[in-house]
């Protein structure tokens, strides 16, 4: 990758975007980074980043509070101007995400709003804003999930509006090849992060239950799901466009 490329991350104080931030700037690829509430968490990142000798910004972003795309992408402009010397950047990584049980019969509006909005309308709105940001020959990658495949009954909201997001995906594949935009979706499996409470990453005898339930016999980490994704976005990847990718380590074949 080339240490003029520049990616913008949603979500990516911490877990999957924390770990894709720095597998970018490994790849010696800068950063812009969103995050809602982890203040410390993305200056740390940013720190970090720097450290690998490559530059990072953070903005603070609530994904659902849709009005204020048009300021955070009026600042993001802004930066690109004065921290790099462009008007555009050249990988989005829509990232950020949260997670609610919907169990059926017990399933709240307030929870499937939150899905929605989170998941679903924040990515397209966000998309839409940024796209004239987006340098033509660009990349997106929206990040799914393998529920869309494999079944946990209490998560039906949730895997339901990934899967519209799967399909959102498809569309802008088609209506941005000509400007040579490559779009993906990558579906992880379980990752031990603190996502919904950090279960997974937290509790050792859950943790083997999922660990038997993969081909590959352990449960994934946030390196796992930031390699897939920075390899969507290497040089040589950019033939690969509107495939959603599961990287779950044979979940449940």
């Amino acid at each position: 990758m080339s240490s003029s490329a520049i990616g913008l991350i949603t979500g990516g104080s911490r877990g999957l975007g924390r770990a894709t931030a720095l597998k970018l700037a490994e790849a010696g690829v800068d950063v812009i980074i969103t995050y809602r509430s982890g203040k410390d968490e993305a200056a740390s990142l940013v720190a970090a980043v720097e450290a690998l000798g490559c530059r990072a910004v953070a903005f603070h972003l609530d994904t659902t509070d849709f009005g204020a795309f048009a300021a955070f992408v009026k600042s993001v402009r802004q930066e690109l101007d004065a921290r790099w010397g462009r008007d555009t950047f050249d990988f989005l990584v829509n990232n950020a995400g949260s997670a609610a049980r919907t169990p059926l019969g017990e399933t709240s509006e307030e929870a499937f709003d939150l899905m929605v909005n989170v998941h679903l309308k924040g990515v397209v709105f966000l998309t839409q804003a940024l796209l004239p940001l987006l340098t033509d020959g660009g990349r997106i990658v929206n990040v799914s999930t393998a529920l869309t495949r494999t079944v946990n009954e209490t998560m039906s909201v949730y895997a339901a509006v990934k899967s519209a997001v799967d399909t959102y995906s498809l569309y802008l594949a088609k209506e941005l090849g000509s400007r040579r935009i490559s779009v993906n979706t990558i579906a992880p499996g379980p990752v031990g992060t603190d996502f919904g409470g950090g279960a997974i990453r937290d509790d050792v005898q859950f943790r083997e239950v999922i660990a038997g339930q993969a081909a590959l016999g352990r449960v994934g980490e946030p390196d796992d799901i930031a390699g897939a994704i920075a390899a969507l976005l290497e040089p040589g990847t950019g033939w690969i466009t509107a495939q959603r990718i599961e990287v779950s380590g044979g979940m449940r074949l």
